[in-house]
């Protein structure tokens, strides 16, 4: 069991709040736009509402129009911001994403994308386009909509990319031979626990590749979250008292969205209650040769130009 798991919990939370300082996040960010994926419950929700409330104009991507509606009618009542938008798109569904990031490239500006629209299926599921489930939305998705939509970023001032990951990838090494997880027995918590560690990889490759924005990756910690109660419901049984509130697992993804603290530190690295925290725990072997890193990157790359529609409109 890793040292330092207890941190992940409220508890941990807690103690390491002490240390922040809350002047970070006490900032007025009107004017600025920020998209946030899987914004209609739990961490994503929560971070949405905490712009919403500095004042931030919010582009919230949900995949169910239902839930969608009530969530913004929700931020939008409780900070008094009228500028939060709706965007119905599934983030498993490559050509719905190109299309998307298309359409909004021509209508609005973007100062900061938050990537948290994420799933843990327990079952090996296809999606229409024979795209494992957990790898379409976790991975592919998050490729092709910061690819996509880079050349937006590109053009503000102070510009950030967040995704949040989790520390289950601590227990993965990059496996670039079965990215849609065909071989062997299925285990959708080790499937979501390799989509995160691509993530962080990701997140390191944009840092090199895109200088003039900010790149970070964070471990909300484990929070009491519908996702968590739905794909791990034993785990939540068990924890349940234990879990984060949904605003703590939020916290350090609205510091590293607002404050001016989180860009002073290095692009692409992995955050955990504020801090820069190692990729790799000490002696396991999860380190990989930088030619995986670059072959994800070429791989994801292939998948996505295969679902960009070169037809007009």
């Amino acid at each position: 069991f890793l040292t330092g798991v207890s941190d992940l919990f409220r508890s941990g939370y807690e103690s390491a709040s002490k240390h922040f300082n809350p002047a970070d996040v006490e900032v007025n960010v009107a004017g600025r736009s920020f998209l946030v994926t899987g914004a209609n419950s739990g961490i994503g929700k929560a971070t949405a509402k905490e712009i919403a409330r500095r004042g931030g104009t919010v582009h919230l991507v949900c995949r169910n129009k239902e839930r969608a509606e009530v969530a913004k009618g929700e931020i939008v009542t409780e900070t008094g911001n009228q500028n939060i938008f709706l965007h119905i798109v599934d983030i498993s569904n490559p050509k719905e994403i190109w299309k998307f990031a298309e359409k909004f490239k021509n209508e609005h500006k973007l100062n900061v994308l938050v990537n948290n629209a994420g799933c843990m299926v327990n079952n090996r599921e296809l999606t229409e386009d024979g795209l494992e489930k957990n790898f379409a939305t976790n991975t592919l998705g998050t490729y092709i909509l910061t690819t996509a939509l880079l050349p937006l970023l590109e053009k503000e001032a102070d510009a950030r990319v967040i995704t949040v990951s989790s520390g289950g990838m601590l227990v993965q090494k990059l496996n670039i031979s079965d990215l849609q997880s065909g071989n062997g027995t299925f285990d959708g918590t080790m499937v979501y626990a390799q989509n995160k560690r691509q993530q962080v990889v990701l997140t390191e490759q944009w840092a090199k590749a895109h200088r003039n924005i900010h790149f970070s990756v964070m471990h909300p910690g484990w929070a009491d979250t519908p996702a968590v109660r739905s794909s791990m419901p034993d785990f939540y049984q068990k924890m349940k008292n234990t879990l984060r509130t949904e605003a703590q697992g939020a916290d350090t993804v609205v510091w590293l969205a607002v404050s001016s603290e989180a860009t002073k530190l290095p692009s692409g690295l992995f955050f955990q209650d504020r801090q820069p925290v190692p990729t790799h725990l000490p002696l396991a072997s999860t380190h990989s040769p930088p030619e995986d890193e670059e072959k994800l990157m070429e791989v994801l790359e292939e998948f996505s130009q295969k679902f960009k529609s070169t037809s007009p409109g």
